[in-house]
């Protein structure tokens, strides 16, 4: 018996690797947040398996449903949303399963933040503009940000910066990053990253928040910010240039 840490990915059914896709369409039983998991997902689960939601569960219910499985010596598929590396909430159930002698696997997923990328048709590093780019979230009531993690410093890097589950915090992320970033720094939100019902909305730090309710992007938005989100032409990078030879590659004469 095993419990196999799965992402489900940002949200497209078929946005899930093929490993977890394979996972689901075997294991007898599988746990899934349905707040954050679209349905369309679990399509990818044998038509008899167990399926539990784990929005209304605590951490020791879900426990016990492991602990279950092992009885039974069925493997469990816990579905976690996008990749469970990135506020998963994964470490405090590998620590138990580690206590009560459950093996477990992680099976990593495509992050919300590459699919909000995706979604802009836009690269987050771009050469002489931004080669780092920073994940963060604001706190929350679930889990406090620590301090030396705060917004404002992160800011002061200028980086691209990935903001997750930023919508009810919008006025105060603009206001701390407007200390850093100037005015016209591209911004844009991406809510629903790969679903149907995927919204997009550009601006910079300046309007942004002159354009939109706050109210509207609530729930499931990632926010981006940087000069990297610029679409004018800018420095190409030299991996492809016929001038720049390396060891699979000669420069091309004349280039």
């Amino acid at each position: 018996m095993k419990v196999y840490f799965v992402g489900a990915g940002p949200g497209a059914p078929d946005l899930i690797t093929l490993r977890g896709a394979r996972l689901l369409a075997g294991a007898r039983i599988v746990m899934y947040a349905g707040s954050l998991v679209p349905e369309a997902v679990l399509e990818h689960c044998r038509a008899d398996a167990e399926l539990i939601d784990t929005a209304a569960l605590d951490l020791e219910e879900q426990q016990a449903v492991y602990a279950r499985a092992r009885e039974a010596g069925v493997d469990v598929v816990r579905l976690h949303s996008g990749d469970p590396a990135i506020y998963g909430a994964t470490a405090e159930q590998m620590r138990r399963l580690e206590r009560n002698g459950i093996p477990y696997e992680v099976v990593p997923g495509v992050s919300s933040f590459t699919a909000a990328a995706a979604a802009l048709g836009e690269e987050l590093t771009k050469p002489e503009v931004s080669q780092t780019i920073i994940l963060t979230r604001v706190s929350g009531r679930a889990s406090p940000v620590p301090e030396k993690e705060a917004l404002a410093g992160l800011a002061a890097h200028r980086a691209t910066l990935c903001i997750f589950l930023s919508g009810p915090q919008l006025p105060t992320i603009v206001e701390d990053l407007l200390a850093h970033y100037g005015p016209d720094t591209p911004i844009a939100l991406v809510q629903r990253a790969s679903w149907p019902e995927q919204r997009v909305h550009r601006s910079t730090l300046a309007r942004i928040l002159d354009e939109i309710r706050v109210s509207e992007w609530q729930l499931t938005t990632m926010c981006l910010i940087g000069e990297a989100l610029d679409h004018q032409d800018g420095v190409e990078s030299r991996l492809y240039s016929a001038a720049y030879a390396h060891r699979f590659r000669k420069a091309r004469s004349g280039a």
